[in-house]
């Protein structure tokens, strides 16, 4: 267990560890506490001025574009996709460079969970057939490969991870991006019926997933997705290898699961460790029940008339294995701070997820750096490469569920490393309130990389480039959604989290994501010559996120600020009335009303004040003030956390923020509210629909007043 592997290790003559002597004074039923160190007589306690000066600038020095370049190179050389032996391998190389540069530990955690693999005899491919049921035209089997890996083999073709199985044959509807108000239009404004046809969607905008279920409730046969040059080819770019534009024989693979945050399909709550009961695979959450396959969009452009997919997708349980790091702290060993990114990727993952594995394995080597030099952290911090991500953010969620009641009480902040870049404009931040200001402050002690900004500040250069729509005097920090692995902590267990990374011009690059995204083309050499050439914005990101983990485990007072919350809050409650202002000639008839709520937010805003000026003169000398004020600070996010969970999304947990229901990739406040009112004029019982948002009203005013409470002065 997690515990025994940060506590139940401690030599305690070498590594000191805080001991609290309680002296109760029963009378007035209050207790005082005298901290001290239980040292060798000899030693001096961590921290102190003459083992260690200057960590903070230390570390981030300590930190080389070179080191992120070759980390790069070397986790890059071959296909790892999760449940492969070499991916297995990989993990076994990152195990021991986390012990080679000192970490107190580094295992191995394995799991038993259901992946997803191409049908090695019976490939999958879409044909079109004539009027004689003849087979007139197959799409590509594989993508040509990229030059200098025609030889590399174990690279799977592209294919829909979970697909069901089958040979569908119907006329073709072109459904655009697969989204909900797509196939609005096409019932409602253009009358067509998608029951019984397979359907066809290009990729970006929304989650692949939610348009697969959509596909679903349409009555389609099956879906056919399609990455279009309109959204995945930039304008005067070349395609790959003389470009970064994706080629047209280039087709995205990806999970097409609808999890709803429960981690392994066959064991939803629950790690998928040798012990646990499982589902039989027919009977798994978010599995679709139509075939899915991706193509390059050559091929789409001739899949015009009835085609046939012949999808031959096999789904088994597969061990995978993320790789836990442990660097203890030496005044409060059982508070956590994670660290951690996935290491699969469908291919090689030149950028995702790997840009994401090589600044932490960057960060890591830092932090190793700085403990063998005499120097530990305050509180624990837990350094993860996660397993299993592209398959539905398994192996961040398996661990999630195995240590949920260790980390529900002890975890204070995880901070993910995904990719490091997904673009080379300007920095892109998602996080919880609580981190806005930390980020800020961060952000302008780091120096911008962009060109014409030298010698000014990371926050000079994402101030200018992207500020905030609601308040332009800041950058934007945009909500946190899904798609990576701080789902599970964030929206199911509440603790707070951030990310960050380099992203394209939001404004003026219209095409989705990047365009060689989860393709075979997604190389070392396409970060190297057309993204960050120099390494120096990885290198950023790593400063970035190293700094960020730095401040949450060694500043005496975690760095969270609840005031920025409850400026959020009031941000988020507007919005979500505003949205049911415009059905206002029903809000008086059914009784619905926002007041509930805005006075919630109101007394949490109160509490959050009146909180940060007591913290402001708390007896920082008083090891047990501190530690109060610290905890009511770490509970504050763990406060918005519902147990019961959103309807029909019951591993989402979070009253304030959780994926939108129509796109998963993005985050949505107030989502119960937002939820219960979506199309809310078509729904057929009113009194019923209005129920259910006078409902959701109620709780989240709840939730909000609870977490007001959490803040008031102990008694």
């Amino acid at each position: 267990m997690l515990q025994n592997r940060i506590l139940g290790k401690m030599d305690f003559w070498s590594d000191p560890v805080p001991w609290l002597c309680l002296g109760f004074l029963l009378s007035n039923k209050l207790f005082k506490c005298v901290s001290g160190w239980f040292t060798k007589p000899t030693e001096k306690p961590p921290n102190s001025s003459d083992v260690y000066q200057n960590v903070r600038q230390k570390l981030v020095a300590e930190m080389k574009a070179e080191n992120i370049k070759q980390f790069l190179r070397s986790f890059t050389k071959l296909p790892h996709l999760a449940g492969t032996e070499q991916n297995l391998l990989l993990a076994k190389q990152i195990q021991g460079q986390w012990k080679e540069f000192g970490l107190d530990s580094a295992e191995l955690v394995h799991y038993d969970v259901l992946l997803s693999y191409p049908n090695e005899t019976q490939p999958s491919y879409i044909s079109v057939i004539d009027d004689q049921g003849n087979e007139i035209f197959n799409t590509s089997l594989f993508e040509p490969p990229p030059q200098g890996y025609e030889n590399v083999t174990d690279i799977l073709p592209p294919y829909n991870a979970f697909s069901a199985q089958g040979v569908p044959e119907a006329d073709l509807v072109y459904v655009n991006y697969g989204r909900t108000e797509d196939f609005f239009k096409l019932e409602r404004e253009m009358g067509i019926n998608c029951t019984g046809k397979i359907v066809i969607a290009r990729y970006g905008k929304i989650f692949r997933g939610n348009k697969v279920k959509n596909a679903i409730l349409a009555g389609a046969q099956g879906i056919i997705l399609y990455s279009d040059p309109a959204d995945y080819c930039a304008s005067g770019v070349d395609a790959y290898p003389d470009g970064w534009n994706l080629p047209g024989g280039g087709a995205q693979r990806g999970n097409v699961l609808n999890l709803n945050g429960a981690g392994d399909p066959l064991t939803p709550g629950y790690p998928a460790k040798e012990y646990t009961f499982r589902y039989k695979v027919n009977e798994g959450v978010g599995i679709p029940r139509i075939p899915v396959h991706p193509i390059g969009y050559h091929d789409a452009e001739v899949l015009l008339r009835k085609v046939r997919m012949h999808v031959h997708t096999n789904n088994k349980i597969t061990r995978i294995y993320n790789v836990i790091g442990i660097l203890r702290g030496a005044v409060e060993p059982d508070r956590y701070i994670i660290l951690g990114g996935h290491r699969d990727s469908w291919v090689f993952g030149g950028i995702d997820p790997t840009t994401g594995a090589a600044v932490l394995q960057e960060v890591v080597r830092s932090f190793g750096k700085m403990k063998m030099e005499g120097w530990r952290p305050k509180r624990t911090i837990i350094f993860a490469s996660w397993d299993a991500e592209e398959f539905g953010l398994l192996g961040s969620t398996e661990w999630a569920e195995e240590n949920a009641r260790i980390l529900q009480e002890r975890a204070v902040a995880y901070i993910n490393t995904d990719s490091s870049i997904e673009g080379n404009y300007t920095l892109r931040v998602d996080c919880s309130p609580l981190l806005y200001k930390l980020v800020y402050n961060l952000t302008k002690e780091i120096l911008s990389p962009d060109e014409g900004y030298e010698n000014k500040s990371l926050y000079d250069s994402w101030l200018e480039k992207d500020p905030a729509t609601e308040n332009n005097s800041y950058p934007r920090i945009n909500k946190l959604g899904s798609g990576s692995d701080f789902e599970a902590y964030f929206q199911r267990l509440g603790i707070a989290s951030g990310r960050v990374r380099y992203t394209k011009n939001r404004k003026a690059d219209k095409f989705s994501n990047y365009p060689v995204y989860h393709t075979v083309y997604e190389t070392f050499e396409l970060v190297e010559k057309f993204y960050d050439p120099t390494f120096k914005k990885q290198l950023t990101i790593a400063q970035l996120r190293g700094k960020l983990v730095y401040e949450l485990a060694d500043s005496q007072v975690i760095p969270f600020d609840c005031r920025d919350y409850g400026e959020a809050l009031k941000g988020y409650s507007n919005r979500i009335y505003k949205l049911a202002k415009k059905h206002e000639e029903q809000l008086k008839p059914y009784k619905v009303s926002f007041d509930p709520l805005f006075s919630a937010v109101v007394n949490f805003s109160k509490a959050a004040a009146e909180f940060h000026r007591r913290l402001e003169q708390v007896d920082k000398k008083d090891p047990v003030a501190v530690r109060i004020m610290n905890d009511q600070l770490m509970f504050i996010e763990r406060a918005f956390i519902d147990p019961l969970g959103l309807p029909g999304r019951k591993f989402y947990r979070h009253v304030i923020f959780a994926p939108s229901s129509h796109n998963k990739y993005a985050g949505e406040s107030f989502p119960g509210i937002y939820d219960a009112m979506f199309d809310i004029e078509s729904k057929a019982d009113q009194h019923e629909a209005w129920g259910e948002v006078k409902r959701q009203i109620s709780i989240a005013a709840f939730t909000v007043q609870a977490a007001a409470g959490t803040l008031k002065e102990v008694a």
